[in-house]
């Protein structure tokens, strides 16, 4: 053989040899993606809560009043009942009447509504199953500061419609059927008044926060439910002018349409929303709701 061939193929030998013994080497250490994890880390999975399934039927409509919307009640419970359930609710805030009428003709699933003569005429005819008790807070008198009527220091609110009747000072009704509207229309036939007609009562056919501004800007006077106006009240120059007369209580209940009547809804929905809204845990939520932030509870819980 010739020589210098004899010297390339030895070199060649040597090198693959030396090849294999490293790729050995490379084998026998341990890898950096199957190295265990450490003992200390903290486990993610029991940090994070596992969001519920979805029902086979997930979709719910809630009918509620614009006062649970505008005062944020409702973004702090629907996203939790959201969570727990797996249910997705479409919220459809209008006035109780709008919202009892939705139900009467099965467009709705689950009510939360503030209007109990109204509420117990919708279950003797039968639109709903199941009726419960979930909070209250209460109506109040707001103005401004000025209080062009005086009726500051007086009790009853009864008295203070007679006194903004005779005095022709403007005053803005939502006068859209709502829980708020019927209150105020129940005040005015106690005080023996009408009210509809007069150029200082104006109609705004909004919602209670819609109407507080109205108000605002034209210095009158209206009715609203404390939640609301807390909650709205630092964009608004209006003050409570008359509060605590017991008539002005506002009791709200969650209603379950009859599936007996519609039974295209959502009962199992209703029903999960309705169980949530009794229970202990969210029943503390609605009590704790606005009190670091205005220093009083917007609402206070009724289930038992």
């Amino acid at each position: 053989m010739n020589k210098s061939l004899f010297v390339l193929l030895f070199i060649l030998s040597l090198l693959v040899a030396a090849c294999n013994s490293s790729a050995k080497l490379v084998a026998n250490q341990p890898s950096a993606v199957s190295s265990p994890k450490r003992t200390d880390a903290p486990a993610t999975e029991s940090l994070t809560k596992v969001p519920a399934a979805a029902p086979a039927n997930s979709n719910i409509i809630l009918a509620t009043t614009t006062s649970t919307q505008d005062s944020g009640l409702l973004d702090v419970l629907v996203p939790l009942f959201e969570a727990e359930t797996g249910y997705t609710v479409q919220t459809v805030a209008v006035g109780t009447g709008q919202a009892l009428r939705m139900g009467e003709e099965g467009n709705a699933d689950v009510l939360l509504v503030h209007a109990p003569k109204s509420e117990e005429a919708f279950m003797q005819a039968g639109f709903g199953k199941d009726r419960a008790p979930v909070m209250h807070n209460d109506f109040i008198i707001v103005g401004t500061e000025s209080d062009p009527v005086q009726i500051k220091g007086t009790a009853s609110a009864i008295d203070a419609l007679k006194m903004i009747y005779h005095s022709g000072s403007l005053f803005i009704s939502r006068g859209d059927d709502s829980g708020t509207h019927k209150k105020e229309l129940d005040i005015w036939v106690k005080a023996e008044l009408d009210p509809k007609g007069q150029a200082w009562y104006l109609e705004s056919g909004q919602g209670m926060g819609a109407t507080l501004t109205i108000a605002s800007e034209k210095d009158a006077y209206t009715i609203t439910d404390r939640g609301t106006f807390l909650a709205q009240q630092n964009n608004l120059d209006l003050v409570i002018i008359l509060e605590g007369d017991p008539p002005l209580q506002n009791p709200y209940h969650v209603i379950t349409v009859n599936p007996h009547k519609w039974p295209n809804i959502n009962y199992d929905g209703a029903l999960a929303f309705y169980k949530f809204m009794t229970t202990p845990e969210i029943q503390n939520v609605i009590a704790e709701f606005g009190v670091k932030e205005y220093g009083q509870p917007l609402f206070f819980p009724d289930a038992q």
